[in-house]
């Protein structure tokens, strides 16, 4: 049997150049984890993205920037000014022998440097070109900039986000980009599929924004289908469905949080399990223990009123939480998988770090680093592949790392035109 090492991955073979920046690099990392050999070119001096922390140790460095790391394995690195002549040239070498070609600069970049798709297909037809700017190639705000902010506003997660009455606000960690470029490199499979069957290449064009709003599940129809939009409400649900009375996601217990909703009609069965499980324990009051569950649907609720409503579902959340306090997640989602009960904990970084399911799934990637002299831990592949494992191959490169690798033994570079374009700047 062939180990995981000695087997053929999904895009094994093929080459991709990588020219984006923060804003895209999940993209070349994506196929590059499918095998895709992945070039990453920087300017000269490294991508400004070396600059963004975390750092390794808390030491801001460009060689350690943990959001480098993350986003770069299983990439090659070289450097290239592409706005010199001679680095123009080098890259139209480089896209002769590339199957895909991906970039974040604003719209037109590459156009005015002569390197845009109409350009480079003249020279490899067969090229997928993706780019992933703000709001597309076209349209009245192409040329808009957009920090992760603007996406999650304009995208409409923001507007879902936060407190009832409150301010809007932004999911902590930057996420904007990492739809757009994770959706990119499904742009690009797509198009790399048309191409085996025809041929022929195409430019992919990727908009933030479109990406963040197929983020927002049900929100987009709700207008539609219950005549006004979904609104903030934190960790409670409420909207025209349920006539605005307020019913609570998230519980806290006694070493955290869980994930919970208290349900009538379609979930009774799993509220049932609750009442039951709580009156084992002698918790569960008779007004608890006494309720038709499946009759207690929204319509019901509804037809409460608003005030007599929202007066029962407090009475209740109050009796559960009362109870959910006196256990650890754990020993919830335990028992809750024993009685066939419908929650989920709420897991801190340390509770993913150390879930067993993901250790089980040896989930969890170590991965040297020499220029370190240590062994640092990365989240592993998003999917296990039988036939074509997705693996961390290598870390992500220093700066210009590969040059000589890739310029002379690649492309036939001698060593003095080496040293000549690294005096003048080209790489």
């Amino acid at each position: 049997m062939q180990s995981d090492e000695e087997k053929d991955r999904a895009l094994s073979g093929y080459c991709l150049l990588d020219l984006t920046t923060d804003q895209g690099l999940i993209c070349g990392k994506m196929l590059g984890d499918l095998g895709a050999d992945v070039i990453k070119i920087e300017k000269p001096g490294g991508d400004p993205a070396r600059n963004l922390g975390p750092f390794y140790h808390d030491i801001p460095h460009p060689e350690k920037s943990l959001f480098w790391f993350a986003f770069n394995t299983n990439k090659r690195g070289i450097t290239l000014d592409i706005e010199t002549a001679d680095g123009q040239e080098i890259l139209k070498t480089l896209v002769k022998r590339a199957d895909f070609l991906i970039e974040s600069f604003p719209p037109g970049y590459l156009d005015d440097l002569g390197l845009g798709y109409a350009s480079l297909s003249q020279i490899n037809p067969r090229l997928v070109m993706t780019s992933i700017t703000p709001f597309g190639q076209t349209g009245p705000r192409s040329h808009y900039k957009a920090p992760d902010i603007v996406g999650m506003a304009m995208g409409g997660s923001m507007f879902l986000t936060g407190e009832e009455g409150k301010t809007p606000m932004r999911i902590g960690f930057p996420q904007a980009y990492l739809h757009a470029g994770a959706e990119a490199a499904v742009g690009s499979l797509v198009a790399h599929y048309h191409r085996e069957l025809t041929g022929e290449g195409q430019h992919v064009d990727v908009s933030m924004q479109a990406c963040v709003i197929w983020t927002l599940m049900n929100a987009t129809p709700y207008p539609i289908l219950h005549g006004e939009s979904q609104t903030r409400a934190g960790m409670f649900f409420g909207s025209v469905a349920t006539a605005g009375i307020a019913r609570r996601l998230i519980y806290p217990c006694k070493d955290g949080y869980i994930s919970l909703v208290v349900a009538g009609g379609g979930g009774a069965s799993s509220t049932r399990a609750l009442v039951e499980w709580m009156d084992s324990e002698g918790s569960a009051p008779l007004f608890i223990k006494e309720k038709d569950w499946e009759g207690w649907d929204m319509a019901a609720i509804a037809a409460m009123g608003p005030e007599n409503a929202q007066k029962e579902i407090d009475a209740i959340e109050k009796v559960v939480i009362d109870f959910l306090m006196t256990h650890t997640k754990a020993e919830i989602y335990e028992e809750a998988i024993k009685r066939r009960i419908l929650l989920a904990p709420v897991s801190t970084v340390k509770d993913v770090s150390e879930n067993p399911q993901l250790a089980a799934r040896e989930y969890f990637t170590p991965l040297e680093h020499s220029e370190l002299h240590a062994t640092v831990t990365y989240p592993g592949p998003f999917g296990k592949l039988s036939e074509t494992p997705i693996t961390l191959r290598r870390r992500a490169p220093l700066i210009g790392e590969h040059n000589e690798e890739i310029y002379m033994g690649e492309l036939g570079f001698t060593r003095p035109k080496l040293i000549s374009l690294k005096e003048c700047g080209v790489i």
